[in-house]
């Protein structure tokens, strides 16, 4: 077991009065790669706003790095499930990326060395160093999530969180993306809100699976009435060998 580094007791939130998160517990240890899976509106952007400290909840207790999240946001990355931007704003991928640095380097403070070296080789990382003079709007929405990913990685965080990132990502590179989240788990601890459960599983060393309240937490292999309780209906699953095939009930 690795060292704890997010911890969640007993958590609950509520916006307005109507539940959102239930009773909540379970730990994100250095380098897990983990998956939360569930419905739309069962709680997984909450989750992470949580860890971000950006919603606070209405009852239990959560750590990051030991401390409140609002104080160990300096170590996480993060890149959200919508980056909207203007597609003909003229800003270059290198840009970007540098804007990573802002919470290290302060307002009004220019760029160093160490930072356009961190900029080059979070480029390096995600595999779009030569891109880096390409105008950001027309990149493809896969070629633009590596830089959103690399935007977060020039901070240099211990913990990456990602919220549906492969929305955005044709079929025929998703592979290659998850290939690239694989490898960065060697560094860090990455979190990933996901709805493809059968791509997740076959990457992450373990899922949790939430819809309000946490069905899962643990191995990948997940067993069907768990997937049927969390999504409040039958799950048709995929099974990955040699040759992928789907798994029906019997009827």
């Amino acid at each position: 077991m690795g060292r704890e580094i997010v911890n969640l007791e007993n958590i609950s939130v509520q916006y307005n009065g109507i539940p959102v998160l239930e009773n909540i517990s379970f730990a994100i240890e250095e380098n897990d790669f983990l998956g939360i899976i569930g419905p739309n509106g069962g709680g997984k952007t909450t989750l992470l706003k949580l860890i971000l400290g950006l919603v606070h909840p209405s009852r239990g207790t959560i750590t990051v790095f030991g401390k409140p999240p609002a104080h160990s946001r300096s170590r996480i990355g993060y890149v959200p499930q919508h980056n909207l931007f203007d597609r003909e704003f003229p800003i270059s991928v290198w840009d970007v990326v540098l804007m990573g640095r802002f919470g290290k380097v302060g307002l009004f403070r220019p760029y160093g060395r160490g930072d356009k070296l961190r900029a080059e080789d979070a480029l390096r990382q995600v595999g779009m160093w030569e891109h880096r003079n390409r105008q950001m709007g027309k990149l493809s929405g896969g070629e633009q999530q590596r830089v959103f990913i690399a935007r977060a990685l020039v901070s240099e965080p211990e913990i990456l969180l990602l919220d549906e990132p492969t929305a955005s990502v044709d079929t025929a590179h998703q592979t290659e993306f998850y290939e690239l989240l694989a490898n960065l788990r060697s560094k860090m601890a990455v979190v990933l809100v996901s709805h493809d459960i059968s791509a997740v599983s076959v990457y992450v060393d373990k899922i949790a699976c939430l819809n309000r309240q946490l069905y899962h937490h643990g191995s990948p292999e997940i067993e069907a009435g768990i997937l049927e309780a969390t999504y409040k209906c039958p799950v048709q699953m995929i099974a990955h060998g040699e040759i992928p095939h789907r798994v029906l009930k019997e009827h």
